[in-house]
């Protein structure tokens, strides 16, 4: 998987180089420069402002009583999921597992206990699903929309079959999450003890602890979804931070000197994170996302060059968050492992005076 990821990686990287070559290196350099330094802070600013909308959907989602993370926490390791997964290209995976160490890191909530492990797996499982289902809607919205702009639009067919397929695997996903793994987790353990024959009870032994953490996991789940309107308000959440997504492309886009209306950019932004979510194997999207940028914007008569300018923004604006947020959690894991290695001071038995030092008498004592 690593060699494959690497391969990809290397792919995307000429992908890109060769859309740079292709369309005038200087003139994607004059594109990017035109942002400007006070318009690549607005834009980050405008991603900082989403970043908090979407720790407010995983709050919602997930309330305070029953995981015990304030919303700053949750707001920071949804920022550490992103910088993972943006920043730490050959881990997508690291990014999610990022996201639940800082959930369990720092004070807990006032009023509630910190969380553990199967907790703060499950609360992170939960906002990825919020997120997922708010994703599937967006992109529906937008092959609406495409489908309005541009009705012979080739690019109908396969996402609206992305969509189904997407609905599909959402729902076996939420299956699994509200009952269906428990059940498959025993059925694995049941099948392999009897096919384990006579070493049956040594096998059921080593099983157990897994099997105990994925009934803890279940439960955790449980409690979550035991407030389905919790639920349901996360991902009507998300659904607006991904319409906000595209309101920062359509403000990229201004910068940049193109003029789409909102709707075109969210119509473009809409399909591109489509073709991102089908393209997971790529780590951070490499050359997708400017393929992707790069054609639907010349759909709605936006230059190539201006286009493939805004996804180097974007990586830029990545950078400029997700590196700073890593940088954060390194500083935060030092001193963690600081105290954890300092000796714990001595405490002295109450009642007890403090002992004398001894002297010797004198001679003429």
């Amino acid at each position: 998987m690593k060699t494959l990821s690497l391969l990809l990686a290397l792919l995307g990287v000429a992908a890109i180089t060769g859309f740079t070559v292709w369309f005038g290196a200087g003139t994607v350099l004059h594109s990017v420069l035109s942002v400007g330094v006070g318009g690549f802070l607005l834009l980050a600013l405008f991603q900082l402002a989403s970043d908090g909308l979407l720790g407010l959907a995983w709050r919602v989602a997930c309330p305070r009583q029953v995981l015990g993370a304030s919303l700053g926490r949750l707001v920071f390791a949804r920022m550490m999921r992103e910088a993972g997964m943006t920043c730490l290209p050959f881990s997508q995976l690291g990014g999610i597992a990022l996201g639940i160490r800082v959930t369990r890191l720092g004070r807990a909530a006032p009023g509630a206990p910190p969380p553990d492990w199967p907790l703060a797996t499950a609360a992170s499982v939960v906002d990825l699903t919020a997120e997922v289902i708010g994703q599937i809607g967006f992109i529906a919205a937008g092959l609406l929309l495409l489908l309005l702009r541009r009705p012979d639009s080739p690019l109908a067919s396969p996402l609206g079959l992305g969509i189904l397929l997407g609905v599909g695997a959402v729902g076996g996903f939420l299956w699994a999450q509200l009952g269906g793994g428990r059940l498959a987790g025993r059925a694995a353990m049941r099948l392999s003890r009897h096919l384990a024959g006579s070493h049956a009870r040594g096998l059921g032994t080593r099983l157990l602890p897994a099997q105990d953490g994925l009934d803890a996991l279940q439960a955790s789940l449980q409690r979550f979804y035991a407030r389905p309107w919790r639920v349901a308000g996360g991902c009507l959440l998300h659904f607006a931070g991904w319409l906000a997504s595209g309101l920062w492309v359509w403000l990229a886009y201004r910068l940049l000197g193109a003029h789409p209306g909102p709707l075109a950019a969210l119509t473009i932004e809409a399909v591109a994170s489509g073709a991102l979510s089908v393209s997971f194997l790529v780590p951070a999207g490499l050359g997708v996302q400017e393929a992707a940028y790069v054609s639907l914007g010349s759909l709605f008569g936006i230059d190539p060059q201006i286009s493939l300018g805004l996804s180097l923004i974007r990586r830029g604006r990545d950078l400029a968050i997700g590196a700073p947020m890593l940088l954060a959690w390194q500083a935060l894991e030092l001193r963690r492992l600081r105290a954890a290695r300092s000796p714990a001071p001595r405490l002295r038995p109450p009642g007890n005076p403090p002992a004398l030092p001894l002297t010797r008498s004198s001679p003429d004592a």
